[in-house]
């Protein structure tokens, strides 16, 4: 056992060195940065952080595919770029560049762990105003070969910079993931359906944790392109997706700014919301579950890293689904919040949740008063009779994200169900449309394209009130067993009137430009 007295005599606050000496990292310090625990949204939404604090206003996401497989993700931004010095500091591994007040990054590692943990190489390419294109290329193999970094070909870095000119303009930076893991685990004939659940994933997570810069005008593309044929065939804008977006509170007077002492770091200010019961809004319903949902919503320099959590203060329970707390960290840093490498979580000192026990409001309200309402707008909403809606199939490929968003907001979705896509094809001449049920695709005649996009070829969301009423008219046609005779014959008039108001419609058109 301890000696008492020995104790006592020797005890230090600190512990003395008589040396020192530098201890490069092993080679095999790359399995420790590539396995880190990202997930593909969080590795993804990391990277698109590097493009907000290099001043980028346009990023793109961009998944390279081929009919039966997919090779590559890029993330493409207008920022101010990167010469051939600063991309060589920002390749090196374990270096931690000084970030500004305001910067989303801090450790230093996001770019080669984020990317690393889920793709065999990772290339970025760049070009600032005073720069030509210039680029670096890590590999797996080449970490563990003493950390090397090759130098990617200037025509090669040239070429890819003049191939997204539409985003990079001037100055940018493409970041490049090849040999992606999730990629070479997708079957053939699987290749639809994966990037189908990706991108939405993607998207949500996006639009979630960037919401505040969404709002504010960034502009934020997730873009599917067919490196066989050129075609661009998905192209989704991520919508901000605010966590505290009602319309209407789910107790008056609310939200409540309450302030919370904290040891070590003074006051914090805490925005108290409640939602309304049984909310469809995207910013509730389609976050995740509720009970994971409730808690704080912190945000370090208006970039959210925790969305739901109570961090020990209590447990997550049904009857505070409706309750949720908006904090900005302090932007010193300090001992009593932590925020973890990946930016999804902050750990956070007893000192602030004794803190936030005691908090109040300028009324005198206390904390306790919050959770008290909180449970009281549960309880009644639950009380509340709701019409129930019958869930159906959701909309996915080819339906504009606001309509996605509508859909989902409106109607419960059959989750085991994959979405409905909806793509112009070749078509008899006879047929304005037709129903791939084993594949849950409705196919569009492309004979009639433009003459639903004013002439032009359209995007691959376009015509949307189009696709919207036929989605509507077709949706209960999906995910049935036993195909009725009653129903088919229904979808053929459908089908026969439909083609003769589209007829009507050129008819008219060349008429009035004749």
């Amino acid at each position: 056992m301890v000696d008492s007295n020995a104790l006592a005599s020797h005890w230090r606050e600190d512990v003395p060195v008589a040396g020192s000496s530098h201890l490069p990292p092993d080679v095999g310090y790359a399995k420790a940065l590539t396995n880190q625990g990202y997930s593909f949204d969080v590795a993804v939404a990391d990277l698109v952080d590097n493009s907000i604090d290099a001043g980028a206003d346009l990023v793109a996401v961009h998944f390279l595919r081929s009919a039966d497989r997919l090779h590559t993700l890029l993330v493409l931004d207008n920022g101010q770029g990167m010469n051939e010095r600063d991309l060589d500091l920002a390749m090196t591994v374990g270096r931690r560049r000084d970030y500004g007040s305001s910067a989303l990054g801090m450790y230093g590692t996001g770019l080669k762990a984020a990317s690393l943990s889920h793709a065999g190489a990772l290339t970025v390419i760049s070009r600032t105003k005073s720069s030509r294109p210039a680029g670096r290329k890590l590999t797996s193999e080449g970490i563990e070969d003493n950390f090397r970094c090759d130098t990617v070909d200037k025509d090669f870095a040239q070429e890819q910079i003049d191939v997204y000119d539409g985003v990079i303009g001037f100055q940018g930076t493409i970041v490049r993931w090849d040999r992606v893991n999730a990629f070479e685990t997708v079957a053939p004939g699987e290749t639809d359906a994966f990037l189908a659940k990706a991108t939405q994933s993607l998207e949500r997570h996006l639009g979630l944790h960037l919401h505040r810069f969404l709002a504010r005008g960034l502009k934020l593309d997730i873009v599917v392109t067919d490196v066989d044929t050129g075609e661009e065939t998905q192209h989704d804008g991520v919508e901000s997706l605010d966590p505290f977006g009602y319309k209407i509170p789910g107790r008056k007077g609310y939200p409540r700014e309450l302030t919370a002492e904290v040891e070590g770091v003074g006051q914090v200010a805490l925005e108290a919301h409640i939602w309304v019961a049984k909310s469809r809004l995207a910013g509730y319903a389609q976050i995740g579950s509720p009970i994971q949902r409730q808690g704080f919503y912190f945000y370090r320099n208006d970039r959210l890293v925790q969305a739901g959590g109570w961090n020990n203060l209590r447990t997550p329970e049904s009857h505070l689904n409706l309750a949720r707390i908006e904090v900005d960290l302090p932007a010193q840093a300090n001992r009593v919040f932590s925020l973890d490498v990946k930016k999804e979580g902050v750990q956070v000192m007893p000192a602030f949740t004794f803190g936030v026990e005691s908090a109040c409001d300028a009324e005198g309200r206390t904390f306790r008063h919050y959770l008290a309402d909180a449970e009281a707008a549960y309880r009644d909403g639950n009380s509340r009779q709701v019409v129930e809606r019958p869930a159906i199939v959701a909309p996915g490929k080819g339906f504009d994200p606001k309509v996605k968003r509508s859909v989902r907001e409106q109607l419960a979705v059959k989750a085991a169900e994959d979405p409905i896509r909806i793509e112009w094809t070749a078509l008899p001449e006879d047929r304005f449309f037709e129903l791939d049920r084993e594949h849950n695709a409705i196919h569009l005649n492309k004979a009639f394209r433009e003459d639903f996009n004013g002439g032009r070829r359209g995007g691959a969301n376009d015509a949307p009130v189009t696709k919207t009423l036929l989605y509507l008219l077709l949706q209960d046609c999906f995910g049935l067993g036993r195909w009725e005779k009653k129903r088919a014959d229904r979808i053929d008039y459908w089908n026969a009137i439909l083609l003769s108001a589209v007829l009507a419609q050129r008819e008219r058109l060349e008429r009035s430009t004749s």
